[in-house]
């Protein structure tokens, strides 16, 4: 009987990708999409459930449909940017609902089939899950409490035949950053002048990071890949870092004293454009 996984945010980038390389290995695949039109591109190897994972109702009705589940992979999410002493704590709620609480509320919805399956859950974490950079707090914050979520549910579920796995991307060139981007100026527009005297040069440079990482960053199938290797795999890690320059940041954050690595972010920003 063939695997039958569930990938939230599969419309684009590392959900679209990660649904189709499951596909391509033979696994039922449901694609979460909130745009049906978005299901429908993903072409007849999956089958697109209308998923936004804030919507408690589609949530529910999602977890009701799927007769057996072997593998959830949340991986639905948004970038919301900017320097937190201007930003509007609405957004910051948006973000923290969107990456962190409706990932939660997946996987409580979908617990009961995939213990009955003995499944596993794919968290999709970030860099940012373990070093929160400036103008990146929200989403830093979003993503560290989807890894504190992960390490307490794969604690709490030891013994029950559910595995939890966090994967921890750097920069991967997806449309998340395009849309990021458009937020961020969205916002940075709002606010008031003196947010642009203290922020100004940091929010562009932060900005054109964000570009590069949206251009030239590794390719959502190469991640996707490592997610269904994950799946597959008879006793897999806790934790996969993915990515040369995560690799990098996580061991100068672990070996580095936090003022030290301030300094250093610091030193490399100024050195950007």
């Amino acid at each position: 009987m063939a695997r039958a996984i569930l990938v939230t945010g599969a419309s684009s980038g590392i959900g679209r990708a990660t649904a189709l390389e499951l596909a391509r290995r033979g696994a039922t695949v449901y694609a979460g999409v909130r745009d049906p039109a978005a299901g429908e591109a993903l072409g007849p190897a999956v089958t697109p459930v209308r998923l936004d994972v804030t919507d408690a109702g589609q949530v529910a009705a999602a977890a009701a449909g799927l007769a057996r589940l072997d593998g959830l992979v949340n991986n639905a999410g948004i970038a919301i940017t900017g320097p937190l002493e201007h930003l509007p704590l609405d957004e910051v709620r948006h973000q923290l609902e969107v990456n962190a609480l409706g990932q939660l509320a997946v996987i409580q919805a979908c617990l009961p089939a995939l213990r009955a399956a003995r499944g596993r859950i794919v968290n999709m974490s970030s860099i940012s899950g373990r070093v929160a950079f400036p103008m990146y707090g929200p989403y830093a914050a979003s993503k560290f409490a989807l890894e504190a979520f992960g390490d307490s549910l794969r604690r709490e579920l030891r013994g029950s035949g559910v595995d939890v796995v966090v994967i921890e991307p750097g920069g991967v060139a997806t449309p998340i950053w395009e849309r990021g981007l458009s937020t961020g100026d969205r916002l940075w527009q709002a606010m008031p002048a003196v947010a642009h005297q203290r922020y100004g040069r940091l929010y562009e440079t932060l900005r054109a990071l964000g570009e590069r990482q949206a251009r030239d960053g590794d390719p959502p199938e190469a991640l996707a890949r490592l997610v269904a290797d994950v799946l597959e795999a008879r006793r897999p890690r806790a934790r996969y870092v993915f990515g040369r320059s995560a690799r990098i940041q996580i061991a100068a954050a672990r070996l580095l004293p936090d003022r030290v690595f301030d300094a250093l972010i610091a030193a490399a920003l100024r050195r950007s454009p």
